[in-house]
């Protein structure tokens, strides 16, 4: 049975990967901050509460991942926060450093730790962006520059653990439903002196498909990237968003 860990897997869009890579035969292990989130989780998952920015607490994570499973097949870098809702010029660096440390050296140190594991199976890595990544994201500068840091670390990944058998992607979600966005969207709501209401309309009307996405669809491409049918697929920015039209819908 393959084996996977799963960053930021007690709520959300990793909580919906855990339970598709269950349903695909997987282990899974999840981490999270929130130990009531994962104490709701499955008793069938392995559960660590760490914080995915902290080294000590990563480095004895995938120790014990390595102590209990013997190894590792797949890894998804999720963890990530919102970080703070301002302009440029209104941002504290201390904000601004917890969120790039949370997404970006989170993935980092996913990588780090776990590289020996997924090298030892050539196994795959999935690191969570963001259509942030891609476009930028006015009044969330912390947040779309970790994002699209993520995608540097990904091709970098995928060319050093390459010639190991090792294969390594980024998944772009969209707007995603559910209450980390709601607060997203409820932020920018009052930012900009409007209603949410508007704010959730403009992200729609920004996508082709004309809806937000759903954290199972990021989950069904994460199990697909980690399987043997993307066994040549590597290096890869992959959106799942409906198709971004306008990344910075006006209200």
């Amino acid at each position: 049975m393959k084996r996977v860990l799963i960053t930021a897997g007690g709520n959300g869009i990793g909580h919906a990967m855990a339970t598709s890579f269950e349903k695909a035969g997987y282990q899974v292990w999840v981490t999270d901050v929130d130990q009531s989130a994962l104490d709701d989780c499955p008793q069938s998952w392995m559960a660590s509460c760490v914080d995915a920015s902290d080294e000590a607490q990563m480095e004895k994570l995938f120790a014990d991942i390595q102590s209990r499973w013997s190894g590792l097949d797949a890894i998804c870098a999720n963890a990530g926060i919102a970080g703070p809702t301002a302009a440029v010029e209104d941002i504290n660096l201390a904000d601004w450093q917890r969120c790039v440390s949370v997404n970006l050296e989170g993935a980092f140190l996913a990588a780090k730790h776990g590289g020996k594991l997924i090298r030892d199976t050539k196994g795959a890595i999935v690191l969570t962006s963001s259509t942030a990544g891609q476009y930028g994201f006015p009044n969330r500068a912390p947040y779309a520059s970790a994002k699209w840091g993520i995608i540097g670390l990904m091709k970098t990944l995928a060319m050093e653990w390459g010639p190991d058998g090792v294969r390594a992607n980024a998944i772009c979600p969209g707007a995603v439903e559910g209450p980390r966005m709601t607060g997203v969207m409820e932020r920018e709501a009052k930012a900009k002196g409007t209603d949410y209401q508007t704010i959730y309309d403009g992200y729609a009307s920004g996508v082709s498909m004309r809806s937000l996405v759903a954290a199972e669809d990021i989950a069904d491409m994460a199990v697909f990237l980690c399987s043997p049918q993307s066994r040549m697929v590597s290096g890869q920015v992959i959106a799942v968003d409906g198709h971004t039209e306008n990344p910075d819908p006006k209200a």
